[in-house]
């Protein structure tokens, strides 16, 4: 394809070729919203008819790791904007550094949630053969508070006591867990590549403040994903949270 510059042969003005890719990210991120949409409305669904499975499975999930994972998200929403913003006003050494910091900031988030990953592993909270809410309050280990497996340990009898099938529903809750925060987390992993790309164009002194189209539309990708995790946040840690 006829190239001149950083204008692709089809444009005629950069801003107009800004103006079409950004409008194209617009249409890919609707139907990123439509694909996570039937996934919360499956959430919904479930969590109506099975509020107090999902209220205990909720309750296994550390919040502080979840809480810390949120700050970071939006920290690294943050330097993504600052990124654009140096790209737009011609600071080319700060593009480079606000885009490693968003990177880094991505990795982190990516590191904590291998992390919780492990502890429902651990757990045995893994939908499956194995999966038993009550494994963690039956088998503790050192590192456990004890005052809190016993607390973790009376509420669950009060879950299984109202709900007999709790075992059943709370898979249904992880399996949603999974699929949701996955899902989110391949997404992370994208924007990483992507961000890894405009780190490489940033050092070569690519971007100019009448090109840096692709540090706006990376952009644009990387909010959305941030937004999606301020809802996941809620909606699978915050659910009867009293602990």
């Amino acid at each position: 394809m006829h190239r001149t510059g950083e204008l692709y042969g089809h444009f005629e003005t950069l801003e107009q070729q800004k103006e079409s890719a950004a409008f194209g990210m617009w249409i890919f991120l609707v139907t990123e919203v439509l694909f996570f949409g039937g996934l919360f409305l499956t959430y919904t669904i479930n969590r109506h008819a099975f509020g107090t499975a999902f209220g205990a499975g909720s309750n296994t999930l550390d919040i502080k790791l979840g809480g810390f994972n949120t700050v970071v998200l939006i920290m690294s929403s943050l330097t993504m904007a600052m990124a654009v913003w140096c790209a737009q006003v011609g600071k080319k050494q700060l593009v480079s550094i606000f885009l490693i910091a968003t990177l880094g900031l991505g990795t982190v988030f990516l590191g904590v949630k291998v992390i919780e990953y492990k502890q429902k592993f651990d757990h045995h909270l893994i939908p499956g053969q194995g999966f038993d809410m009550r494994y963690r309050s039956e088998h503790p280990t050192p590192a456990d508070d004890p005052k809190e497996i016993a607390i973790e340990k009376e509420e669950l009898e009060k879950t299984f006591a109202v709900d007999p099938d709790t075992n059943a529903h709370g898979q249904l809750y992880f399996s949603l867990y999974f699929g949701m925060t996955g899902l989110h987390a391949l997404h992370m992993i994208v924007g990483a590549g992507l961000l890894l790309w405009l780190i490489k164009e940033s050092f070569a002194g690519r971007f100019t403040p009448q090109y840096h189209t692709p540090v706006e539309i990376v952009g644009l990708y990387w909010h959305f994903v941030d937004i999606v995790w301020i809802y996941l946040f809620p909606l699978l840690y915050l659910i009867d949270r009293h602990r």
